[in-house]
């Protein structure tokens, strides 16, 4: 059997979970013993989201490979067991990028560039490039953005191309669309469905299966109408509501719709049913966890929540190891640097700080690391957690007060967080950090050994600064455990204070290895150590 093709599309509007509905439909047909791959294509200039900020982008997604992606690639690793690479993610800056350098190089023998054939060719090269790499059964290919949008029009006409070569029962198009509740008429209006098709029907594309978003139910009377005027057929007319709980319903969802039934058949594949009772448990510690927890999550971009998209699912991932719902609660670390940790704080089970770049609310940060230090409170911190609690520690144990990271204050008398020696030769910004799946070297007898109950491990990275190995000796006397080096024992990469019941950060980012079949250890222990955290407290 050749590799068969899904194209995902997106109609109406952004943000209506493409890449969601993508990964469940990766599961689905996973586990009906397919070899899935999926790949996301962005119709955005930038080369890849490594520069974007936050409000614009949302999460980087930092691949095995040093792959800056987008984040609907965690999507995809936590749905599935999808190894992904670079190949698994295409911008159109990338596209034009290689396009233009193969006609500096002249391998267009002097033929007039234009968008058809090359660049739709380039795209195209992407996907036989995928399958001829994973050897996958079938490939899933998410389009971002919304059809209509100009800068997606090439990748539209690429993969309308693309199902013409492969030929009838190969390829399969699933266009995601929303059906929205207007409140004041009291239901649901299929008009900006029919509309979006119709946009898609003149490219010349023709979904075989529309997944419509929505509010409230899809009553019979509406499929049958979005079915007349859209020409997809009753069946394949498939209703994807809100879900109560947790995105990990969306699975299941689609099989009560039979979506990847609809797929097989339309592709001819003879496979058996899918078997969800995993995912089924996975729900059911969700929807009715045996206890609960509070954990706070300290940052600067706590008003997005695709900003730290992974790092929310790897908490949860961590409620599901221990059967324990988990409520987070977004801090503003500026709240902090205005109210106190102390009033800010006060009542969590434990506190988390991630990753990110910048000043702002970095004292705010600080403060919340020592609140957790000095009073027991479990804390997790994650490349710049790590880094603001060796500020902390420095300042409030070794008595450094003015100790900071170059990064925040290059005139810092004590530079506790230095930049990286070979990162003060980089000019440019795109995909210079370190970045991707590096080697650690775990200590016996310590809390990170004991957690991930191995020696030798491998976590992705995406910084430039790190810990400034002239204060090691200073830090070890005081009781400051480095229990993750590099092989070479240069790079310190998880640090630890022994003498707290749970206090413990990493330089490298491990919620981007965590699953919800597969919690990440160092989150399934932060999480256990906070639902211990409270039991002492009610007992005390």
């Amino acid at each position: 059997m050749g590799t068969k093709y899904v194209f995902v599309t997106g109609g109406v509007v952004s943000s209506l979970g493409k890449g969601l509905t993508a990964a469940s439909l990766g599961t689905l047909l996973e586990n009906r013993g397919l070899k899935i791959a999926l790949q996301k294509f962005d119709p955005y200039l930038n080369v890849d989201p490594g520069t974007m900020n936050p409000y614009q982008h949302g999460e980087v997604y930092v691949l095995d490979d040093g792959a800056e992606t987008d984040l609907d690639l965690g999507h995809y690793e936590r749905f599935t067991n999808c190894q992904l690479t670079r190949l698994n993610n295409l911008t159109s800056g990338q596209v034009y990028q290689t396009v233009l350098n193969n006609e500096r190089e002249g391998k267009y023998l002097g033929k007039t560039v234009q968008v058809i054939p090359h660049v739709t060719d380039e795209i195209q090269n992407r996907i036989h490039l995928l399958a001829e790499t994973t050897r996958a059964d079938v490939i899933i290919t998410e389009i971002g953005g919304t059809t209509g949008d100009i800068e997606g029009l090439p990748f539209l006409e690429a993969i309308r191309e693309f199902a013409l070569e492969v030929g009838p029962h190969n390829a399969v198009f699933v266009h995601v669309t929303y059906v929205p509740f207007i409140k004041a008429a009291g239901e649901l209006k299929t008009k900006p469905t029919q509309q979006s098709v119709a946009k898609l029907r003149e490219i010349g594309l023709a979904p075989h299966i529309l997944v419509c978003r929505c509010e409230k139910p899809l009553e019979k009377e509406l499929r049958q109408k979005i079915s007349l005027f859209c020409n997809v057929p009753f069946e394949a007319v498939v209703e994807e509501k809100d879900v109560d709980h947790s995105i990990y319903e969306v699975p299941l969802m689609l099989q009560r719709e039979r979506v990847d039934e609809l797929v097989c058949r339309q592709l001819r594949l003879d496979v058996p049913q899918p078997n969800m009772a995993h995912w089924q448990e996975i729900l059911r510690k969700i929807i009715a966890p045996q206890r609960r927890v509070r954990i706070g999550v300290v940052g600067k971009y706590i008003e997005l929540q695709d900003a730290y998209k992974s790092v929310y699912e790897a908490i949860n991932h961590g409620g599901i190891a221990n059967d324990c719902g988990v409520d987070i609660q977004k801090v503003d670390a500026e709240e902090i640097e205005r109210e106190g940790a102390a009033k800010v704080l006060h009542g969590l089970g434990g506190i988390l700080v991630p990753g990110g770049f910048g000043e702002r609310g970095i004292e705010g940060k600080i403060q919340a690391a020592r609140y957790a230090r000095e009073n027991g409170l479990p804390y997790l911190g994650l490349c710049l957690g790590m880094q603001i609690a060796t500020i902390e520690f420095a300042r409030h144990v070794l008595k450094l007060t003015r100790a900071h990271s170059t990064e925040f204050d290059p005139a810092t008398p004590h530079p506790v967080i230095a930049m990286l020696d070979e990162q003060t030769r980089v000019t440019r910004k795109g995909g210079t950090m370190r970045l991707g799946a590096q080697a650690c070297q775990l200590a016996v007898g310590t809390l990170a050994a004991r957690l991930y109950g191995a020696f030798v491990i491998k976590e992705r990275h995406r910084h430039r600064y790190e810990f400034n190995n002239a204060y090691r000796e200073r830090f070890a006397k005081a009781g400051f455990v480095f229990s993750g080096q590099t092989p070479d024992g240069k790079l310190v990469e998880i640090i630890e204070e022994p003498r707290h019941p749970f206090y413990i950060a990493s330089q490298f980012h491990p919620e981007f290895q965590s699953k919800p079949h597969q919690p990440h250890p160092l989150f399934r222990g932060f999480i256990a150590a906070a639902l211990a955290h409270g039991s002492a407290k009610t007992q005390g």
